[in-house]
């Protein structure tokens, strides 16, 4: 895997409405736009994780050398965040791996036919252009 940078990237199914909504409450937390965000479908994700890009089944996050998918990713990421959101997370590592992922699945599964899909991925608005990379 080739990482470009070491600031945590979030990648994720750009025309996923459950994704886009996930995404558009992390960068209202993540005031400093500590997490990088960008679609599994754009150029970021050919250069940093070609391996995986084709993974629209699941979010996946890159900090460093460390690269965790599904429910790790979420969690992870939430631990970046301010205010109650690492407690949430140390308390969501709690759970086994197995189950945690096995919720994600069902989830990603049926993610198009519970919550439906863009027709193309989210442009970032002026304000959110600092939190995503193409």
């Amino acid at each position: 895997m080739n990482v470009l940078n070491s600031e945590p990237i979030l990648f994720f199914d750009g025309v996923c409405n459950l994704c886009n909504g996930f995404i558009d409450w992390l960068v209202r937390r993540d005031k400093h736009a500590r997490i990088k965000i960008a679609s599994l479908q754009g150029d970021t994700a050919q250069r940093v994780i070609p391996e995986l890009s084709a993974s629209l089944d699941t979010i996946i996050l890159v900090d460093g050398a460390d690269i965790l998918i599904k429910s790790d990713a979420v969690l992870k990421s939430l631990a970046m965040l301010p205010g109650i959101w690492p407690t949430v997370s140390k308390i969501g590592f709690l759970f086994p791996k197995g189950f945690r992922d096995g919720l994600y699945k069902l989830t990603a599964r049926n993610r198009y036919r519970l919550f439906g899909r863009k027709d193309s991925c989210r442009l970032p608005t002026a304000s959110e252009r600092g939190h995503f990379l193409p």
